[in-house]
């Protein structure tokens, strides 16, 4: 099992270490480490704090993902969905919500806004070339060029 060292960094009585909520989770569920509820508008955008800082090792990433119940019940997501953390990143990771209801939504202190997996990364090296697009049976078509069934 890979050990990340966690750090608090929260001024708030509402911080919480992030948890796996069930055996087979594969994200640490994240919460909101705020003092107050938060309104959110329609379109509106919020920075939220989780209160921690974490140090990865080299050849990872932390990938922060939306929580589907959130997505499908309320409409709110994370707008650079998996936002990046990266093995180098030592500030208090933060995660950028937004409302695309029409409803307000309240993010209240404790509340689960988000999740953390962990994944290996592989890194390449590019080489200038030919690419040939008849290689493949899609070739070069884009969106939606496999269809739906």
């Amino acid at each position: 099992m890979l050990k990340i060292i966690i750090e608090k960094v929260s001024r708030s009585e509402n911080f919480q270490i992030p948890k796996y909520h069930s055996e087979n989770s594969s994200g640490l569920d994240i919460v909101a480490d705020i003092k107050d509820p938060v309104n959110l508008n329609q379109n509106e955008i919020f920075l939220v704090p989780t209160g921690i800082r974490l140090k990865i090792p080299r050849g990872y990433e932390g990938q922060v993902r939306p929580r589907s119940g959130l997505a499908l019940n309320h409409g709110i997501t994370i707008l650079n969905s998996p936002g990046t953390i990266d093995s180098d990143y030592r500030g208090e990771v933060k995660v950028i919500l937004i409302n695309h209801f029409s409803k307000k939504f309240t993010i209240k202190p404790k509340m689960r806004i988000g999740q953390i997996v962990f994944a290996p990364i592989v890194k390449v090296q590019l080489q200038l070339g030919d690419v040939n697009i008849f290689e493949t049976k899609r070739s070069s078509k884009g969106f939606g060029s496999t269809g739906l069934e």
